[in-house]
């Protein structure tokens, strides 16, 4: 899972993009609202936590630009984070297109399990659990198993498996694996999805499922009911 953090608050943009890189997601983070722009129309994001009062471009211009279809992101849910706490503002915010909105301060568990739920419902489900055969992942527990034997992974994964396991039965290629996983700023490896789905496969083989993830040569790899 992708995340974008937009906040012009240096101290309050690394806490929060730290608190969601640890849940499990792979973050951005920008200082204004073309910086935010930019990277919301350069990448795809599953979730985009949004400053509304923003210095360059607001976060309200931001969030109708990709309403109206700017870039990769223009269907990503969004979580507008604002001081501002009228109703009328909030009724701004959502009618410029925001899925959900936060009103500062806010606990920082709060902002996660928001942000989880946006980007379960942006993936069409409400289960957080994740099922395939006889593998589950719980996407808010941040755990795995096959049938009642947990399987013990690194975050990368379980981001890994987690994005497989979302769409189970299809080829997902690994450039979208690398997506999920791994910031825009992190130096792509020729063969690193292949080093980490090695070290799953190995978990997986343990645990009992040693047919699990296929690989589609030249194109990627699929999770199948084991």
């Amino acid at each position: 899972m992708r995340a974008l953090v937009v906040e012009d608050n240096a101290a309050l943009r690394g806490s929060v993009a730290a608190a969601v890189r640890d849940a499990g997601f792979a973050v951005d983070a920008a200082a204004d609202g073309e910086d935010g722009l930019w990277h919301a129309t350069s990448f795809a994001y599953d979730v985009i936590a949004l400053d509304i009062m923003l210095p360059r471009l607001s976060g309200l211009d931001l969030l109708r630009r990709l309403r109206g279809g700017a870039g990769a992101s223009a269907a990503s849910a969004v979580l507008l984070l604002t001081a501002r706490d009228a109703v009328e503002d909030r009724v701004a915010g959502l009618d410029a297109g925001a899925d959900d909105y936060l009103v500062k301060p806010f606990a920082m568990p709060e902002l996660i399990a928001r942000l989880r739920a946006l980007s379960r419902r942006g993936a069409g489900r409400r289960d957080p659990v994740l099922r395939c055969g006889r593998i589950s992942v719980d996407t808010v527990g941040r755990s795995a198993r096959v049938d009642d034997t947990p399987l013990l992974l690194t975050a990368r994964e379980f981001a890994l498996l987690q994005t497989l396991a979302q769409r189970a039965g299809e080829v997902v290629a690994r450039a979208e694996l690398w997506e999920a996983c791994y910031d825009a700023n992190a130096e792509p490896g020729s063969n690193v999805i292949d080093v980490y789905v090695g070290y799953l496969r190995r978990k997986l083989v343990a645990a009992g499922c040693p047919e699990a993830i296929r690989t589609v040569r030249g194109q990627g790899y699929v999770l199948e009911s084991a």
